[in-house]
């Protein structure tokens, strides 16, 4: 509750490993994948901040955060006063920022985000670039000609896989009210084709797919979404940061928190690279204890949301 970031931190085979104890040394179980690759890898965060006014959809409404009040006084919890502070959120909608749709979002008779598998938490990934294509076409959208490209260059996708489409769309995210709502409202991004989800989930059986923008497509019925959710499938919506995401090799940490009957997900996607990868961070001895900030967090009336 403390922190929303927290709260969707799904890596739970990652928790109970010790690194500096004597199990961890023989290299018991999964404990040995952590010993030879995963404290050694780069991992890359391919979630947007969630903030008031970023892009949504105008038929959900804005945000409102602000801090938490005592419902006893009606004052608001200070580290002065109280030793702590808390956040209350007012979300117009489970569709904001980086997500995940559960099928239920369309189709009742599947899923709702409470009931997806806990076998979701880390998968291989897979990253396609379509970024040459949106820059000639604006709207282009994933073609199946695109994926059996890929597949010449770094060979079959795997089963049960997390395909993310790359085109810099999340590049243009911002927070800016005006800004915000211009861009959720712009009927001009890039897609994944219908023919290319059908491919993907029958050809290839991936587990989902991933896009930056907040629609799968630019159709008049959103037709991808519209076949994935009534036949089971999930997807990822308002990725970031897949720009040096390796094609292949990487894996990724899906985290969400498990409302229940919930029909979205505020997710995290967490990118697990090899160590050579030359984007995002490595295990370090700061993780625990986490270093403290040269400046306090407080609260910015203006954003809507404590700063630095």
């Amino acid at each position: 509750m403390r922190t929303l970031k927290l709260a969707a931190s799904a890596t739970v085979v990652l928790l109970f490993i010790l690194p500096g104890s004597a199990l961890a040394a023989k290299g018991t179980g999964l404990w040995k994948v952590y010993n030879q690759t995963l404290s050694k890898a780069r991992y890359i965060d391919l979630t947007h901040d969630i903030t008031p006014n970023m892009p949504v959809w105008k038929g959900f409404g804005p945000a409102t955060f602000k801090p938490s009040v005592d419902p006893t006084t009606g004052t608001a919890y200070t580290y002065a006063k109280d030793g702590f502070e808390a956040t209350a959120y007012e979300i117009a909608t489970d569709q904001f920022g980086t997500q995940l749709d559960p099928p239920a979002h369309w189709a009742p008779e599947y899923a709702g985000i409470d009931e997806l598998p806990p076998t979701y938490a880390v998968r291989p990934l897979v990253v396609i670039s379509i970024v040459k294509q949106v820059k000639s076409d604006p709207k282009y959208a994933l073609q199946v000609s695109d994926i059996k490209a890929f597949e010449k260059k770094h060979g079959k996708i795997p089963k049960g896989s997390v395909v993310m489409v790359r085109s810099d769309w999340s590049k243009k995210w911002t927070d800016d009210p005006a800004a915000a709502k211009a861009l959720a409202a712009d009927p001009v991004f890039p897609g994944v084709s219908l023919k290319a989800l059908k491919f993907l989930h029958i050809k290839r059986h991936i587990l989902f797919h991933g896009h930056e923008p907040l629609d799968t497509d630019t159709t008049p019925t959103l037709e991808g979404e519209a076949w994935l959710m009534h036949h089971g499938y999930t997807q990822a919506e308002g990725v970031a940061n897949l720009e040096g995401v390796p094609a292949t090799g990487c894996l990724v940490d899906i985290g969400y928190p498990k409302f229940r009957g919930g029909l979205g997900g505020y997710a995290r996607y967490v990118a697990i690279c090899p160590p050579k990868t030359k984007k995002g961070v490595k295990i370090s001895g700061r993780d625990a204890p986490l270093p403290k900030y040269s400046s306090d967090l407080h609260w910015n009336p203006a954003l809507g949301y404590r700063v630095r």
